[in-house]
């Protein structure tokens, strides 16, 4: 191998996407040498077959909501038909701007891109093709996958949400499987698209990670939709036939579909990477850090979705900023996960930053709850929403949980972590002047409740 193949950094990242793109930026800010490896398209599968263009879809389902729905806002609209082919242009575009704009920033950053299929050959050096990085610190940021079940194989009319995403038709019959995040938020798209969904989901609630209420409000609002779910329903096999997929459950029932929608949650991608010949501990898959992103191995970090915890981009992103700025020196605070916001981009949205009731309780014992309906916020009326917000509170302390569902509602996660992560007392958010007529009033009004005086809200 000649010597200009060789190449020796501070930093060498594997992998591209939120958590990786983030500290080869951080990074080379600082002034530190670093190879970025991506073996798929810079940005990863939050840019390209995640976050984004999922987003994409459900803004186009939302349009076609508002088209069916005009006349009860006193505008004559009608429904005619979804075009995929354009909505699919559409979302493609919004991708191919935000692809194109991180590309310049990786190049105006004089980052060494590496595009190839990178794997570890040792602690400290990443191979990809004749080449061989070499840091002396290497990151891990090699990102996750969309799982399916033992013997159900994927093709045909039983896809994940990769295949999902540039489907060419409307499905007349969808069954998902999954209630969780993604299962929620296909299960609207399509939905709002003129399909006929059930959500076939094996615990005894739909999105199961939220606090309880939530998944309750969730699933009367799917009803309403006229989507069927079915919680503590367990998947025994699935047969194609034609044009038609057969769902069978462990209770005997069968369901026919058009389509199979596999949504069972995203697995890390580290086989065959040469991890664990490098001496890092793996787990399940998953790659364990200590709090500061540390691997069992000096030098080595880990960040994303192969790191055990919530699988969010927003997470990796600020992951691989940490990461970053300790092998700086900078000695940044540790990143709290439990002050992580979440939001499921379904109808209506869900949002929730900090503890569940049910977590709240076992780690405080004696918590207080609020519950503010939407029904007494002025924006939520104007459209035509119905949801709450719920707060958890330790006793005589702070916010320590924020749940909310209602449309849009997800735009509220700002100020509700800010309250959560500074650790507010309800007394502190009640004194702050809430604009009106907007949905964050909603927030003021949760804290003017919790805090003793309830206005647009029974005591």
């Amino acid at each position: 191998m000649s010597a200009e193949a060789a190449g020796d950094y501070d930093v060498v990242i594997l992998g591209g996407g939120s958590g990786g793109y983030a500290c080869a930026l951080r990074s080379a800010q600082l002034g530190l040498t670093v190879a970025l490896v991506e073996k798929a398209k810079l940005g990863g599968t939050c840019l390209h077959q995640g976050c984004i263009p999922t987003k994409a879809l459900l803004h186009a389902a939302e349009v076609a909501d508002v088209a069916r729905d005009g006349s009860q806002f006193g505008v004559k609209t009608a429904f005619e038909s979804v075009d995929m082919a354009a909505v699919h242009a559409y979302k493609d575009r919004v991708v191919g701007r935000l692809f194109k704009g991180l590309q310049g920033l990786v190049k105006g950053a004089r980052i060494d891109y590496v595009e190839g299929a990178g794997a570890l050959d040792g602690p400290k050096t990443v191979v990809v093709g004749d080449r061989r990085l070499t840091g002396k610190h290497v990151v891990l940021a090699t990102g996750s996958y969309a799982k399916s079940l033992p013997g159900l194989e994927i093709g045909g009319r039983i896809m994940t949400s990769d295949e999902a995403l540039s489907i060419d038709h409307v499905p007349a019959r969808v069954v998902v499987l999954g209630g969780g995040v993604i299962g929620v938020e296909f299960a609207s798209v399509f939905t709002s698209f003129g399909s006929e969904v059930t959500i076939v989901e094996a615990l005894p609630r739909l999105v199961p990670a939220e606090d309880e209420a939530i998944s309750k409000q969730l699933e009367r609002a799917f009803r309403k939709r006229k989507i069927a779910i079915k919680t503590g329903a367990r998947f025994a096999g699935a047969a194609q036939s034609g044009d038609v997929v057969t769902v069978s459950l462990e209770s005997g029932e069968t369901i026919e579909a058009d389509l199979l929608l596999v949504a069972v949650g995203r697995g890390p991608v580290t086989e065959g990477l040469g991890y664990e010949a490098a001496g890092i501990t793996v787990d399940r898959g998953f790659v364990p850090t200590d709090e500061r992103l540390r691997t069992n191995v000096p030098g080595v970090y880990a960040v994303g979705d192969i790191v055990p915890g919530l699988q969010l981009a927003h997470r990796g992103f600020a992951q691989g900023i940490f990461v970053a700025e300790e092998i700086k020196g900078l000695s940044p605070g540790a990143i709290d996960e439990a002050g992580i916001p979440r939001v499921t981009y379904c109808d209506p949205e869900v949002a929730s930053v900090g503890l569940t009731e049910a977590e709240a309780r076992e780690a405080h014992g004696d918590v207080l709850t609020q519950e503010y309906n939407l029904g007494g916020n002025g924006k939520s009326q104007i459209l035509g929403t119905q949801g709450f917000i719920k707060l958890v509170r330790r006793k005589d302390g702070p916010v320590v949980g924020i749940h909310m569902i209602g449309a849009r509602i997800g735009e509220q996660i700002g100020e509700a972590q800010l309250i959560v992560n500074w650790e507010a007392h309800p007394e502190d958010v009640a004194s702050l002047v809430h604009a009106h007529p907007t949905q964050n009033e909603a927030l003021g009004e949760a804290h003017l409740a919790l805090a003793g005086k309830p206005l647009h809200a029974h005591a």
